[in-house]
């Protein structure tokens, strides 16, 4: 098992600071044969997406399920990710174990995330019906964190994340991030708030902030 590991071990944070881990999935990438453009991607969309203070934890692991499963655990119990997204390992192939190994830790799913991700990537190519993205919930005593499969390619992530639009602006697909930070909100998560100019996060009108007096 090769792993990269760039994380903060404290857990003392501020409660509006999201930990977001960050997980690529991939054999030759864990063993140096070329370098990884998963975790990079995702790192360079969220700094761009959020507004909120962001720490992450990044794992770079072989595709092997019992490696994907005990990484996942490992930053939810013990790094305390609220949110982890990992990248590679949903195709059909037999190497492609990732959202077996999610779903073995999982405690409830979360499907709508993998459909509207199939569905953002059929505005391009037939063969995002052979992806087998899967969302769950991991939940322990006193925390919870969502963990949602990404495709593998930077492009990909960047629009199954913020959405498809048309050259006016109008919305072609809704990108599966406006969802996210509500998620977090009803598992006891920090609340997330996003730069809107790249994705707008949804919540119901009782659910949303007050902006602070000035």
């Amino acid at each position: 098992m090769s792993t990269n590991t760039n994380t903060n071990t404290s857990h003392s944070r501020h409660p509006d600071t999201i930990r977001i881990g960050l997980v690529s999935v991939s054999d030759r990438a864990s063993k140096g044969v070329y370098e990884d453009q998963g975790i990079p991607g995702l790192q360079t969309w969220l700094e761009r997406a959020l507004t909120t203070p962001v720490e992450f934890a990044t794992r770079l692991i072989q595709d092997d399920a019992e490696t994907i499963s005990a990484a996942l655990i490992e930053l939810v119990d013990i790094e305390r990710c609220d949110l982890v997204l990992t990248t590679g390992g949903t195709g059909p192939a037999r190497r492609d174990v990732t959202p077996e190994a999610t779903l073995a830790v999982a405690t409830r799913e979360m499907p709508g995330f993998g459909e509207q991700m199939r569905q953002i990537s059929l505005q391009f190519v037939p063969t995002a019906i052979l992806s087998r993205q899967v969302a769950v919930l991991r939940e322990i005593d006193a925390h919870a964190a969502l963990i949602i499969n990404l495709p593998g390619q930077p492009k990909a992530i960047s629009e199954t994340l913020e959405g498809l639009k048309r050259e006016d602006g109008s919305v072609v697909a809704s990108g599966i991030f406006a969802a996210v930070p509500y998620c977090i909100d009803l598992i006891g998560g920090p609340y997330i708030e996003t730069d809107e100019t790249v994705v707008k996060a949804f919540r119901p009108k009782s659910a949303r902030r007050a902006n602070p007096a000035i």
